[in-house]
């Protein structure tokens, strides 16, 4: 083995290792956050079609554990079978989704090959990008019919959400699809740098009969491969391009070409202020604040549940007999408030408030509906705010700021009033929001840092112009 040989080895595992790092810090939380807007298409496309009886609920959806992607199943139907077998295939493919985005990690040691494989095939459940009654896919073909009857007679918030939702849902699975077609050459990279350190770099290993020529560096990588790379699979595409990157006639350009395909790209910020666009900033703060939709959308699945088993507590002769006068006398179900205990987190000190919990959880609906309508770049709500002068768009985010911020004080409060008002046998059925509530504080952090950097930039500007220094360049 030449000295450079040995140079193109520690450089190309360096670059890996860099590259690995890249993918975990930089393109996999991305990923991330594709599947989750997709989830939240999914999950709004769904109630929509179970609200309209186009589709029944599975009645087993609760006693089904995933604990490895599994897509749904693919197989022909009958039309009269249409409401029953989509409604559980749509129901399983938004579970394996949640099951992704909450339970799935997503770093470069985890995602496998394996792992790459039935993620491709379970993004390939339907064809968002082409739903069509015609499609040759049973899934596609009568998810497509079904949504053209919740078309039909549609208000048009309903016909926005199916735009949004196929527009979203394409647009997050072609990102995903590139992500993960690029991890899966990174993967590849990969498991040569282990053949690499394993073998090219084992003492055992016979450098000078094995860089005789490619052939001889193949040979001598079969003989130590079953007692160096630990059971894993004898990839013979994948040797051969070692052989040929270490010695093959074109070598140098393979080794050139594969360095250039392993470096990180890092973005130049842009240092100019005349190529600063105030206007997208400011928007990419409001489509970031809109992200928080799909955690509040868990966040209202959760308390709703944990209201019913509270409420389910309430069932005593003299409970039903008062429903039983209701019911007679066409009265209404009292309203519930629930008194929680905010904490001020400077002070200290404590101080009750009342939630009513059904004008609650409306208007907590109609926020993830809003939030969710600006989410995307490029959506029907993006563009209405886009249109609107700068000013409007930040006073409606600083209003939204303030809200969020007692939202999710109200939201830990009555978090905490569940898990403690619940009976020590219906514990165990309280779902904690904790995880959601976390996860919308960053995006709302996230959301701060971007509209104090578009601040600053204003202010400046306005503080060259009372100087009377104005770029004009």
């Amino acid at each position: 083995m030449s000295e450079n040989t040995e140079d193109f080895n520690y450089r190309i595992i360096e670059a890996v290792e860099q590259k690995a790092q890249w993918f975990d810090s930089t393109e996999l939380p991305k990923l991330q956050e594709d599947y989750r807007l997709h989830l939240t298409c999914v999950r709004n496309l769904f109630d929509a079609l179970i609200k309209r009886s186009l589709i029944n609920e599975d009645p087993y959806k609760k006693d089904k554990k995933i604990s490895s992607i599994v897509p749904p199943e693919s197989g022909e139907f009958n039309d009269n079978e249409r409401a029953l077998t989509l409604g559980i295939r749509l129901s399983d493919y938004e579970s394996m989704l949640d099951f992704i985005c909450n339970y799935m990690k997503f770093s470069v040691e985890q995602l496998s090959m394996d792992k790459i494989k039935k993620l491709v095939e379970l993004n390939n459940s339907f064809t968002w990008n082409n739903l069509s009654p015609n499609s040759n896919k049973p899934n596609t073909k009568a998810l497509a019919v079904v949504v053209n009857d919740l078309r039909t007679n549609a208000p048009q918030m309903i016909l926005s959400l199916i735009k949004d939702v196929t527009f979203k849902s394409t647009q997050a699975l072609n990102e995903i699809n590139e992500g993960l077609k690029n991890l899966a050459d990174f993967q590849r990279e990969r498991y040569k740098i282990e053949v690499r350190k394993n073998i090219l770099m084992n003492p055992h290993f016979n450098k000078a009969q094995a860089y005789d020529s490619a052939g001889t560096i193949i040979t001598e990588i079969k003989r130590l491969f079953p007692t160096c790379m630990d059971k894993k699979p004898l990839a013979m595409d994948l040797i051969g391009e070692i052989a040929a990157e270490e010695a093959g006639a074109d070598k140098a350009n393979r080794q050139a070409a594969l360095l250039q395909k392993l470096q990180v790209e890092v973005k130049k910020s842009k240092k100019q202020e005349n190529t600063v666009d105030t206007h997208e900033i400011l928007m990419d703060a409001l489509r970031t604040l809109g992200t928080t939709s799909e955690q509040y959308d868990l966040v209202l699945n959760k308390i709703m549940t944990n209201h019913e088993v509270l409420q389910s507590e309430h069932n005593s002769f003299m409970d039903k007999i008062k429903q039983l006068f209701r019911k007679m006398f066409g009265l209404a179900e009292p309203a519930v408030d629930y008194d929680v205990t905010l904490v001020d987190s400077k002070t200290g000190a404590n101080r009750k408030e009342k939630i009513h919990f059904t004008e609650f959880t409306t208007s907590l609906s109609k926020r993830i509906k809003y939030y969710g309508s600006f989410s995307m770049k490029g959506s029907p709500g993006a563009n209405r705010l886009g249109s609107q002068d700068d000013k409007t768009n930040l006073d409606f985010l600083n209003r939204q700021m303030i809200d969020n911020n007692h939202l999710m004080a109200l939201l830990g409060a009555l978090d905490e009033y569940f898990k403690n008002t619940a009976t020590p046998q219906d514990r165990g059925k309280i779902k904690g929001i904790k995880m959601e509530l976390t996860s919308i504080k960053n995006i709302i952090v996230k959301t701060n840092q971007i509209r104090a950097e578009y601040v600053a930039y204003i202010e400046e500007a306005e503080q060259l112009k009372r100087l009377g220094i104005v770029d004009n360049a």
